[in-house]
């Protein structure tokens, strides 16, 4: 999983600060936008963690911070709610305009009732997937209905929403109120997800109910039982991250894998340069992987490395033959493990004999049996595991024949 850094700009043009993520391939099927909760930001675990679940459901994610908020440009107090919308809308043209228009908008509190308002805006949303979201836009202005008054007389006051002070003033407090949210949902006619807590102390169930009643099917809900309102456990934030990645498939045209072509040779890998670092796509006849260098030495770490594929061949040809070994030996072998470390050693280190030192390819495997086996049984199946194929094979002198193919 990649995370790209986004500047997006407003409609009142400041700078929206905005993070893309990526699936493991970086190649996403379709594109979601994020949009978290009233006073909250990007940052928030709950929205890193369901934004990072949607990528492995094939999502490239934007996450990023209302205007005022985080580290986006602008005042708070220009961050009420049609603002927020209109954040939305521009983060919907730049993905149109530099990768491709998001199909899904999902949105936590506040920001679940700003993505009903702009998916009815925006044709290119079919699916809509709301978490803890109001009835009623003007359900947030409770946090700050002290206030209220003392706006009207001074035009803009401080107040303390979550324990951290904030400027609003009284444009901020009327726009809640210009929105009727029940008749755009009523109007929306797009698949909405609504899930919520049954115990959410900040925006009660009830407005789960009402949003329900008010939208028209394909419609669904789901219970966040025992979560509360912010999901502050990560079980919470990735349970809601996968649910709503498993509920949308309904909704979208499957998109074929775009396979290699292994041009009748077993396997092929592909890295494009123009695209990647040292990420590369991997196919069989039937199968397709990822393959990178840790970051250590400059890679992206989105897959294993060469030397890691090398040692899984070993440790998974060992387990498999030491299963076939044991069931005709009829014994007792439950469960197998095999572990292995690949590194260069120095040959006087491993008592090797050779007439100038010289560094050694070294792979140390480690075998774990579950199972009633004697000891016997357990020396009997370390003698076998070193006779299973990929270990012949690397035990072998091996020849690599190379050759060229044009284009």
């Amino acid at each position: 999983m990649k995370s790209v850094k986004l500047q997006i700009e407003s409609k009142q043009g400041n700078k929206l600060q905005a993070y893309l993520e990526l699936p493991a391939n970086q190649k996403p099927n379709y594109y979601a936008v994020f949009a978290h909760c009233f006073t909250c930001n990007s940052t928030l675990n709950a929205v890193k963690n369901i934004s990072r679940a949607l990528t492995n459901h094939g999502f490239g994610v934007v996450r990023f911070d209302f205007t005022g908020l985080g580290r986006s440009e602008g005042e708070f107090a220009d961050s009420h709610f049609s603002s927020n919308v209109d954040d939305l809308l521009a983060v919907s043209d730049h993905l149109e305009s530099n990768y491709e228009a998001p199909s899904l908008l999902v949105g936590h509190s506040l920001g679940g009732a700003a993505v009903i308002v702009a998916a009815s805006k925006l044709d290119n949303i079919k699916v809509v997937a709301t978490i803890g979201a109001p009835a009623t836009v003007s359900h947030v202005t409770h946090l700050f209905s002290h206030s209220i008054e003392e706006v009207k007389e001074k035009g803009e006051v401080e107040v303390n929403i979550g324990g951290r002070p904030f400027k609003i003033n009284e444009k901020f407090v009327e726009d809640f109120s210009k929105t009727d949210l029940p008749e755009i949902t009523k109007n929306l006619r797009k698949p909405l997800l609504i899930m919520h807590a049954p115990f959410d102390q900040i925006v009660s169930i009830e407005n789960a109910n009402k949003l329900y009643h008010n939208a028209h099917h394909p419609k669904s809900f789901i219970s966040l039982d025992q979560a509360d309102h912010l999901l502050s456990d990560s079980r919470d934030s990735n349970y809601v991250g996968n649910m709503i990645g498993a509920w949308v498939q309904r909704y979208f045209d499957p998109k074929d894998n775009q396979m290699l072509s292994t041009e009748g040779e077993q396997l092929v890998a592909h890295l494009n340069l123009k695209e990647n670092n040292f990420t590369t796509s991997i196919q069989t006849i039937k199968h397709n992987f990822i393959a990178d260098e840790p970051q250590s030495i400059g890679g992206d770490d989105f897959g294993p490395s060469p030397y890691d594929f090398l040692s899984a061949g070993l440790a998974a040809c060992t387990v498999m033959t030491l299963k076939l070994y044991a069931e005709r030996k009829e014994w007792d072998l439950q469960e197998v493990y095999a572990y292995i470390t690949y590194s260069k050693k120095h040959s006087d280190d491993i008592m090797m004999d050779y007439d100038k030192p010289i560094k050694i390819d070294h792979l140390e495997k480690t075998l774990k049996f579950v199972g009633n086996l004697d000891e016997s049984q357990k020396q009997r199946l370390k003698e076998i595991a070193s006779k299973c194929p990929v270990h012949k094979t690397l035990q072998n002198e091996v020849i690599i024949d190379t050759k060229i193919v044009d284009n």
